[in-house]
């Protein structure tokens, strides 16, 4: 890390809270990856999950040394804090938000030619691809 470091006061509480986000935030950001993981999330959870002694926090740090000096959540606190939960929850409400805007998308491009698309206004073409999503919105919803 560069540029001048500043000091921030927590309490354990509001550390406690951080470490949550920090660990949600490199999940949204590198769970899905395979190859070109962002290091710079790795490496501020890293340093934030350090810190955890120093709040009575040391059931959730593992430390490996072995492994790059790295600082890993432990899985005591993925299953006594509510991260899983949290989690859960977001994966849900995305999936059904994104499943019927995926199949609307599908159908609306089986059900009109690329000749067709090219015809559409920007309005009509954002009227039907709607048509074609909202048909899952209401059958979702129920």
């Amino acid at each position: 890390m560069t540029g001048k470091l500043q000091t921030i006061s927590l309490s354990r509480e509001q550390y406690e809270l951080l470490l949550k986000i920090v660990y949600l935030g490199n999940w949204l950001i590198n769970a899905h990856r395979t190859e070109d993981i962002k290091k710079e999330y790795e490496q501020i959870e890293d340093y934030i999950f350090s810190l955890a002694p120093q709040f009575g926090f040391e059931e959730y740090l593992n430390h490996e040394e072995s492994d790059g000096d790295r600082c890993f959540p432990t899985r005591f606190f993925e299953e006594e804090t509510d991260v899983n939960a949290l989690h859960d929850e977001y994966d849900e409400d995305t999936f059904w938000d994104e499943l019927p805007e995926r199949l609307g998308k599908r159908d609306f491009f089986e059900k009109f030619t690329e000749k067709e698309i090219k015809k559409m206004s920007r309005e009509g073409w954002f009227k039907k691809l709607f048509d074609c999503i909202d048909v899952y919105n209401d059958e979702f919803a129920t």
